[in-house]
């Protein structure tokens, strides 16, 4: 039965390589409605494979090395769902029945956009499946430019305006200049000594014609040597050679401190910038990935710009200078020297992109190895007890074995160009020997000028083949400065007001007008209104994802708004300075993050400057203060790595006691007493009433009555305001709030009598 299918869109669109194989897998009047191209394996590994939503059925094929592809389907059932979800620039889709999860994938955030439009087709099929209601074509919005589908219709493409991945080019170091630029009358310095030197090192080969056609060759024809134009010759190249130890010593020292500088310069501008950027920049990225390349890639650029990059300009001016000397000794010898020149320089262009690539790579599989250190040793703690050993070492395991892996596809390439460049470096000195003999047996040249010439020639190839080697740093150099220019080239999605207002005084009055906020494809704020008074206590309720630490995150800003405004005193929080504003706002975090240093510095961390009388008296408001003195040094007690050492309740009262010495007008309490006990809480509880006086709070609890106290309450529902008023009202009007409320007494209830009642064995 022959077919009669004629591709729809949705399949002319498809990537390269996928089109003639999907359609080998479609049944006669199958249609593709929607596609999403996968490019991460389980293992968070680059790997191309593509998920086809059809209107009868789902599909997925993955490509294997011989570029076969293994497809696996799931018809299309009642209560099979797509679900949907990113975290850390990582998303996730995964098909879900009712009891059980049947198949996952994971993607990169450029993919975003197809893949919330496949999991819409997909579950709206499915809805309409479970409804009985008769299947009807779904229309698919497209971009008009390059016709892949959109999550709305005028929306902007993903793809169309998505930043492209540039491999890294060897020009980018020049971008290094910016930064050698202050230090360029050293650099000028190291540029005459190196040329100075590279002279010093040519002197000998040339002294030894003389030495060679005047002394040593007339004694073997019975002439006496002359001692003294020996001692000549000898003072000659003993002064030589000291001349060029000694600029050499002196450029190589000069040069090193620039590049040290340079290197340093570069760590603290990516540093600085980094910590101006927005905390949407910090939400995809892996630490151990920021580490590396503001540490172990700027090593890397000093270690090239103070050794390889100096090796280089002198092998450039050793291969000149050698040059120029041949052709004025004889241009015949230097024209049969310079023949395998050609053949590296081709050699070097075609090796040159691939050592590119490769090294990025290189780079990415070693900061997947920062990734785990970074995850686990810090949350060692937690490894430990889930007894997940064995699982970490094995995920570190497989990372190393990638980075094995990709560096050993690039040592098989690397390894086959060094041996052939000096292969074709010897192959020129036997050209040289044999050209040379056959000069002097023709009295062409005498013996002296072929001993200078080949002791120049060893020189030049000496040169030519640690030149050719360079080939490896730079890229490696080009792969690094690319990673670090990418921080430096981002541009924080909270900027700095170009024309800023200054409050002399903040009163903390905040107004949201129309507030609308959207992470990535998905909106999280929505249409919100909402006014606080100076000095009022705002209590935010609403269940998990209702968007209350984003409606607080974007008033401290953050993140920026993507619709209407929050103002503070009728100001627009963006036309603030961004530290000028957030000096007035004082944050209390569910989980306090405390710096390894003294309790002391941990507790004016936001203010410096602060005397030990107002540290104390900022301890004793937090009720700090007494636990504090039971340390054994006090004040001065040192502060594990985030904390540790000190309770949850500890570690939140400190926090307490920073925010308190800043003295803000603006207070943000987010589930500040959520993860503590009854009595500590308590205890913290008091510490907050000592900080809530006379400023504006937004306070975010759990626990429905510790905001009781709260001069209103705010209730949220999916980004939107549902209900607002105080405690009481609110349980009368029996709407969002008052079911919360019910659901936790219930829950309070549930886990009163379970206390209550003894087990069985115990009975």
């Amino acid at each position: 039965m022959s077919s009669s299918y004629t591709p729809v869109p949705a399949l002319v669109d498809l990537p390269e390589g996928w089109r003639s194989s999907v359609q080998s897998q479609l049944s006669p009047h199958e249609n593709v409605l929607a596609w999403l191209e996968v490019d991460l394996n389980a293992q968070l590994h680059f790997e191309r494979s593509l998920l086809i939503v059809t209107d009868q059925r789902l599909f997925s094929g993955s490509q294997a090395p011989d570029r076969s592809v293994a497809w696996s389907e799931w018809t299309l059932v009642s209560g099979r769902t797509l679900t949907h979800h990113d975290h850390a620039g990582v998303g996730h889709l995964a098909l879900v029945d009712e009891q059980q999860r049947l198949a996952q994938w994971r993607f990169t955030l450029g993919h975003n956009v197809l893949a919330m439009r496949l999991q819409e087709v997909w579950n709206a099929r499915e809805a309409l499946l479970r409804s009985g209601q008769p299947m009807v074509e779904l229309e698919t919005p497209r971009c008009p430019q390059c016709k892949l589908p959109l999550e709305n219709p005028g929306d902007p493409c993903a793809v169309c305006t998505r930043e492209v991945h540039t491999p890294p080019s060897t020009w980018g170091l020049f971008r290094l200049w910016r930064f050698a630029k202050p230090y360029k009358k050293q650099l000028l310095t190291g540029f005459l000594l190196t040329l100075a030197s590279t002279a010093a090192t040519l002197v000998p080969p040339y002294m030894t014609m003389p030495l060679m056609d005047e002394v040593l060759i007339p004694f073997q024809n019975g002439k006496q040597i002359e001692t003294q134009v020996v001692a000549m010759y000898l003072g000659g190249l003993f002064v030589a050679a000291l001349l060029a130890w000694g600029l050499g010593w002196l450029k190589t020292y000069i040069l090193a401190l620039v590049s040290e500088r340079i290197g340093a310069d570069l760590r603290t501008t990516a540093y600085e910038h980094l910590m101006k950027l927005s905390l949407e920049y910090f939400g995809g990225r892996r630490t151990g990935d920021l580490m590396t390349r503001i540490g172990a890639e700027t090593d890397r650029l000093c270690l090239f710009l103070s050794m390889h990059l100096l090796d280089f300009a002198t092998d450039v001016l050793m291969i000149l200078m050698t040059a120029i000397i041949l052709f004025t000794i004889d241009p015949g010898l230097a024209l049969a020297t310079l023949l395998p020149v050609p053949f590296i320089a081709w050699l070097i262009h075609q090796v040159r992109d691939r050592l590119r690539t490769g090294f990025e790579k290189i780079d990415r599989v070693w900061s997947e190895l920062t990734n785990v250190l970074a995850d686990t040793i810090p949350g060692n703690r937690v490894v430990k007890a889930f007894a997940q050993e064995k699982r970490e070492a094995a995920r570190f395991r497989e990372a190393n074995r990638h980075n094995l892996a990709v560096n050993d596809r690039i040592n098989l390439l690397w390894s086959l160009f060094s041996p052939t460049v000096t292969l074709m470096t010897e192959v020129g000195l036997l050209v040289v020997w044999a050209f040379g003999i056959w000069q002097v047996a023709n009295n062409h040249v005498t013996v002296g000028v072929l001993t200078a010439f080949l002791a120049y020639i060893g020189r030049f190839y000496t040169r030519l083949d640690s030149m050719s080697r360079i080939v490896s740093h730079t890229q490696k150099a080009a792969a690094g400065a690319k990673r670090i220019f990418e921080i430096l080239d981002h541009v924080s999605s909270v900027p700095e007001p170009t024309q800023p207002v200054h409050l002399k005084h903040v009163e903390g009055r905040i107004d949201l007008e129309d507030a609308g906020f959207r992470y990535g494809n998905r909106a999280v704020i929505r249409g919100l209104n909402l006014q606080i008074q100076p000095g009022e206590m705002i209590g935010l309720v609403g269940q998990s994802g209702s968007g209350k630490s984003t409606l607080v995150n974007l008033i401290c800003r953050f993140y920026d708004l993507s619709e209407g405004a929050i103002r503070v005193d009728g100001v627009d929080i963006r036309n603030l300075p961004l530290q000028e504003f957030r000096r007035h706002i004082g944050l209390v975090l569910q989980e306090p993050f405390l710096f390894f240093g003294t309790i002391a510095d941990n507790i004016a961390y936001g203010k410096p400057e602060a005397t030990r009388e107002e540290i104390v008296a900022a301890a004793r408001a937090a009720h700090a203060h007494d636990f504090i003195l039971r340390l054994p040094q006090g004040y001065d007690s040192l502060v594990g790595e985030r904390g540790q050492g000190l309770s949850g309740g500890e570690r939140q009262r400190i926090s307490i006691a920073r925010a308190l010495l800043i003295n803000p007008r603006i207070l943000i309490l987010d589930e500040a007493t959520s993860s503590v006990d009854t009595e500590t809480e308590q205890e913290i509880q008091r510490a907050l009433d000592n900080l809530v006086q006379g400023r504006t709070t937004i306070a975010i609890a759990h626990r429905l009555s510790t905001l009781q106290r709260a001069d209103r309450l705010v209730v949220m529902e999916q980004g939107q305001l549902v209900e607002e008023g105080q405690h009481d009202d609110l349980m009368r009007r029996r709407g969002a709030y008052w079911r919360l409320y019910e659901a936790q007494a219930r829950q309070a209830e549930a886990d009163r009598v379970a206390l209550a009642v003894p087990d069985e064995e115990d009975a």
